[in-house]
């Protein structure tokens, strides 16, 4: 049988996907960036309140991944036969489900945020700085679920090139309000934390006008009116969530896991906390490519299952494994042995935020491969082959059975420093890969949802 690698559709078609994807990714982990380095400036309270506050949203935004997802899974698959009438509907039930879930997230961050502050950490100073952020940021999560929704089904349909130009404008918007906003320059008032969460809430009010207007003018298969958006028919909406619900249900248990992660980081203390945000924000980064391939997996996959050709389906995901790994090791080396260059962007750390930071960077590098792999395997290989029930136990249970368990063994009992402590945690994706690389091997994962 030829290689996939030799196959110049795979390849071309790939990287049409996987580089917008990626630069997309690259715009927004550097509006992450851009974030922690101006609020660095303030303080390490202020980086513990911003990294700490944005867990709500971090939670949220991988509801709204599996939310959107699932529906990627049917819109690809609708996609490889031409289907456009039901690739409404699906965006359809996608842009209800994130903003009713917008919405229950706007209530929580709006009117209790010294509840959420409180379960991640004691200090009043950081407290009173999250809750400042957090009403004014709720105002955005609710046009950011709607956003999702048309920017992932963009990709699923070809079009990866226009979310990526709507977020650069974005990261721009947010960059210069942000400027703005937190020093008070050129006569705007400086409002610190607080600049930041108007700024991220300007930028996502200029994305979705653009989205709305593109997606309208010259994305087709999605410029679709209220009716062709709701007009369901008998059996869809329990066909589509027997699937999704497995993905959604995954992206809450699973991101919340991370949340839990969080907790424990905040209870060695404060200096431990703006130690994971700034690396944190280092590793994402790093990551932009890993995306772009396992977003790029999810779409092709799908795509080839959609136009009844399971062998090569099967093919495509042993090499876009095999990439993410060889990506991951080549990243990984150069994020152990880079600790000092990259921390060098972060200017006023305390010294011991500084070498905590430092020992994060170097334990992260050492087991990004495997979370390569592992993003590649569960993102784009069973989710986009329509084995969702089955990724879903693999993340749940591996972040609540193992994971999360030696977080707070690690945090409260045996009293670790923050990156022994991520060390303990990483073994999870150990554990994850171990079980994931059988079901690949056994083509079980196959499933043509349509």
């Amino acid at each position: 049988m030829r290689k996939v690698s030799s196959n110049r559709v795979f390849v071309k078609n790939m990287l049409i996907i996987a580089i917008p994807i990626a630069l997309q990714n690259l715009i927004i982990s550097s509006l992450n960036m851009v974030d922690t380095l101006m609020i660095s400036e303030l303080g390490k309270s202020s980086i513990a309140a911003l990294g700490l506050a944005n867990q709500l949203f971090f939670f949220y935004s991988l509801i709204l991944f599996g939310i959107n997802s699932g529906a990627s899974i049917f819109i690809s698959q609708y996609w490889g036969k031409r289907d456009k009438d039901n690739i409404k509907k699906v965006l359809g039930l996608a842009i209800i489900s994130t903003s009713a879930t917008g919405i229950i997230f706007t209530i929580m961050a709006l009117f209790f945020p010294e509840i959420i502050m409180g379960f991640f950490i004691k200090e009043d100073i950081v407290i009173k700085l999250g809750c400042d952020y957090l009403r004014i940021v709720s105002l955005s999560y609710i046009i950011t679920g709607i956003s999702f929704s048309y920017s992932i089904a963009s990709r699923s349909v070809g079009h990866a090139k226009m979310p990526m130009l709507v977020s650069f404008i974005s990261f721009i918007t947010n960059t210069v309000f942000n400027y703005l906003l937190i020093f008070g320059h050129f006569g705007f008032p400086r409002l610190g934390v607080k600049g930041a969460a108007y700024g991220t809430l300007i930028a996502r009010i200029v994305e979705i006008l653009l989205i709305l207007y593109f997606v309208y003018k010259d994305i087709d298969p999605l410029a679709a009116n209220i009716k062709e958006l709701s007009s369901w028919p008998k059996g869809f909406i329990k066909r589509y969530f027997k699937t999704t619900y497995p993905v959604i249900l995954n992206e809450a248990l699973w991101s919340l896991g991370q949340v839990m992660y969080s907790v424990a980081y905040a209870r060695i203390g404060e200096e431990a906390t703006a130690a994971v945000q700034i690396a944190a924000t280092i590793q994402n980064i790093f990551f932009v490519l890993v995306r772009g391939l396992s977003n790029a997996c999810t779409v092709m996959v799908g795509n080839k299952i959609g136009e009844g050709k399971e062998g090569e389906t099967y093919e495509y995901a042993v090499q876009f494994l095999i990439m993410s790994t060889i990506t991951g090791l080549i990243l990984g080396t150069i994020l152990f042995l880079t600790p000092d260059l990259t921390l060098k962007l972060f200017r006023n750390l305390d010294t011991d935020v500084y070498n905590l930071s430092r020992n994060l960077i170097m334990v992260m590098g050492l087991f990004y491969f495997i979370r390569t792999f592992n993003s590649t395997l569960i993102v784009g290989v069973l989710r986009g082959g329509g084995d969702t029930a089955f990724s879903m136990y693999l993340e749940m249970g591996t972040v609540w059975l193992v994971g999360v368990p030696l977080a707070f063994l690690g945090a409260l009992l045996l009293k670790l420093p923050v990156y022994f402590v991520f060390l303990l945690v990483s073994v999870e994706e150990v554990v994850k890969a171990a079980i994931g690389i059988p079901r690949v091997r056994s083509r079980k994962w196959i499933k043509n949802v349509t």
